[in-house]
C-alpha cells in the first residue's frame, strides 16, 4: 500500500511540477513587466481609469506595441539615420561603445531575421588544430567584429553546445573556409 502510495505521489508530482512551474514563472515574468511599463503609461490611459477594470498583463501588451512601433519606425528611412547618429555618438564613448556593440553584436546573431540560425550543424576545429567540435551555424558577423578581425573573408558565427547542457555553450567566431 504504502509503495503504490507513494508512486502515484511521485506520478502527481511529475504531471504537477511541469505545470505549476510554467503558470509561475509566466504569471512571475508578467507581473514583473506590468511593474516595470506601467509606470510610464498616464493615469488616464490606465485601463482601470478608462473602463473601470484593472488587467493582468497590460503593461506586457503595451510592452509589445511599443515594440513593435519602435521596429517599425526603425526600418524607415528616418528612424536609420536617427539610429545611425545615435550609433556615431555612442562610438566615441569609450566604455559605452564597448557594452553598446557586445550587447548589438549578440542581439543581432540571436534575433537575426534574414538568416535561419542553428538549423546547420557544421564541424570546427575547436579549441585548438586537431580537436574537433560540433557547432551549429548561427549567421554571418556583421560589423565590428568583421572590420577588427581581419581575415579578408566572411566571418560565420558558430555556436558551440556544452555537456552535459546543451543549451548552455559558446558563441565563437571563425573564417567561413574553416568551417565544414
Amino acid at each position: 500500500l504504502f509503495y503504490r502510495l507513494r508512486s502515484s505521489f511521485l506520478t502527481g508530482i511529475v504531471v504537477i511540477a511541469p505545470i505549476s512551474l510554467t503558470v509561475w514563472l509566466i504569471f512571475t515574468v508578467v507581473s514583473w513587466v506590468d511593474k516595470v511599463v506601467l509606470p510610464f503609461v498616464p493615469d488616464r490611459l490606465l485601463p482601470e481609469n478608462l473602463i473601470g477594470i484593472n488587467f493582468f498583463g497590460v503593461g506586457v501588451v503595451i510592452f509589445l506595441l511599443f515594440t513593435i512601433i519602435v521596429g517599425w519606425v526603425a526600418k524607415g528611412l528616418i528612424g536609420r539615420s536617427l539610429i545611425r547618429q545615435a550609433e556615431g555618438l555612442v562610438d566615441r564613448m569609450p566604455i559605452v561603445r564597448t557594452v553598446y556593440n557586445g550587447i548589438k553584436q549578440i542581439s543581432e546573431t540571436v534575433f537575426a531575421q534574414t538568416e535561419r540560425s542553428f538549423e546547420k550543424a557544421v564541424l570546427i576545429e575547436y579549441p585548438r588544430r586537431g580537436i574537433w567540435a560540433i557547432g551549429f551555424i548561427s549567421t554571418h558577423a556583421k560589423g565590428e567584429i568583421v572590420r577588427r578581425a581581419n581575415t579578408g573573408g566572411r566571418i560565420m558565427s558558430v555556436f558551440v553546445p556544452t555537456t552535459p547542457n546543451p543549451t548552455s555553450g559558446f558563441l565563437l567566431y571563425f573564417p567561413e573556409e574553416d568551417v565544414i
